[in-house]
This record gives structure tokens, sequence and C-alpha cells, in this order.
């Protein structure tokens, strides 16, 4: 596998609300779904891009050349954390690169804990992210939300329920050394897996490729490569990798492996 930059252009930015502004290239409108506040005092909202035909944006993990999204929340009020719900990506090829994201439109649910429970949480976002057609573009847009509504949001529910659920399952997987860093090999749940995702969920700066799924003896595996910024190999905890796996039966997460011995 070989890890490649992504060709960008220079940056578009949207002043708030983004709704209210010329779109940037393949992008069609950008909104925050207000959502609604929980039985704990959390607030259920969902940011929503509706892409061109032809378009896509990327997920958590793009993979191989893939722009991953990031948020500012630092203009909300009473914000101590906020948790996304990522629905199912897609595997989109591109020539020799793979990457992980979503074609039409993108809702992405949150939960938007507050720092104190008895008061209202304020949201408000500046989101950068990619996008992508023949050529790849970085976005920005600064979104907010008005006042949470009495009850759920059937959209916010609906995409609620395409989002992969935690599995406790032990996978069995082999870790290589490579000249820039290590390669992972995941023995899969089944055979019937058509898309996968190995992430690594303690160490955001090192570089991971896009997932591919090969024929083994076996069974399938999901093979991926790890290249820190030192191009060198580095021990890995296995028990900080999430596999994501869709299939017909649905997606779920899996949390770490078992290295073979």
């Amino acid at each position: 596998m070989k890890h490649a930059g992504i060709p960008l252009i220079a940056a578009i930015s949207l002043a708030l609300p983004a709704f209210a502004q010329d779109m940037p290239p393949g992008l069609t409108s950008a909104r925050m779904l207000p959502g609604w506040t929980d039985a704990d005092g959390n607030r259920i909202a969902a940011i929503e891009l509706t892409l061109q035909p032809g378009w896509k944006t990327y997920w958590r993990s793009p993979g191989d050349s893939g722009l991953p999204p990031s948020f500012d929340w630092s203009g909300s009020d009473n914000l101590a954390e906020v948790t996304f719900h990522w629905p199912a990506p897609e595997a989109i090829r591109s020539g020799d690169s793979l990457t992980m994201g979503y074609h039409d439109r993108l809702v992405l649910p949150f939960t938007a804990t507050p720092k104190d429970a008895g008061k209202p949480v304020g949201l408000s976002a500046q989101m950068d992210f990619g996008l992508c057609e023949n050529i790849c573009v970085p976005a920005h847009v600064s979104l907010r939300a008005d006042q949470p509504a009495d009850s759920p949001d059937p959209m916010i529910e609906a995409v609620l329920l395409d989002v992969p659920q935690p599995v406790q399952q032990l996978l069995s997987c082999r870790v290589q050394d490579i000249s820039d860093g290590i390669r992972v090999q995941v023995s899969l749940p089944d055979n019937q897996i058509e898309i996968a995702a190995i992430e690594l969920t303690n160490q955001p700066d090192i570089w991971v490729s896009g997932t591919v799924i090969e024929n083994s003896e076996g069974g399938q595996i999901a093979v991926a490569d790890f290249v820190p910024e030192s191009s060198a190999p580095f021990p890995l905890d296995t028990d900080s990798l999430r596999i994501t796996v869709i299939g017909p039966a649905g997606a779920s997460e899996i949390q770490g492996c078992q290295p073979e011995s």
C-alpha cells in the first residue's frame, strides 16, 4: 500500500450562517439541525451537508487521500463535550486510492453534553472538511443551531439507526513492520463483509491508509498501513484498534484484536 497527499485548492470560508451564503463547489447547503434535549439534559442534534450530484465528502477516517473533517465548538454555550454518531460510510475508489465517505447527503448526529445539566446548551461550530469530484476542495462553514424542539427529530432518529453498533467479539490480527510504519491484518468475522475500516483511536497524528479486504486460506482479512511522522515502525497497542465492518447483516464496530503468536 502507498500513501499519498490529497490535491487541494485554496480553502473557501463561509460566514455565519452558512445557509445564507454562497456554497463552496460541490455543496448545495449546510445547516445544523437543532434536535432536542434528552432526559439527562444532553442536546441531541446533527449537522446536515447536501452535496451536488457526483460529489462526495469524507468519513471520520477517510483513508488513502481523504481530508478528515474537523470541528471548533468554542463559540458554543454551556458545552462540555461533543460525541459524534457517524453513520456507516461508503467505500469510494478513485483510481488507485480508496477513501471512505458519503455521496449526496451527510446527516451527522451528535450528542452535546452540557457543563451544567440544569442549563440549556447553545450550539455553534466551525467545520472544516473535504469535498471531492474530480478534484478535492477543502471547505469551511460556520453553523449555528436554533433552539431545540420539544420532541425528537425523526430525521436524526432515522440516521442513528444506520450507525455501526458495538459488538463484543475477539478478532485475531497480525502486526508486521514495513519500511515506513506497520501493517495490520485483521481476520474478519465472516466471508460476506463488503466494507471494512481499521482505525487507531489513541494516536491521531498517525496516517492510516484505506483498508483493503483480501481473501486468504482462512477467509477474508482486512489490511491497512499505519505511518507515523517518523516514517518508521512503532509499537502498537492492538486494544486501541477499532474495526468497522459492513455487510449484508448491517454495520458493526469491534474494539481491539488479539495478536497472533
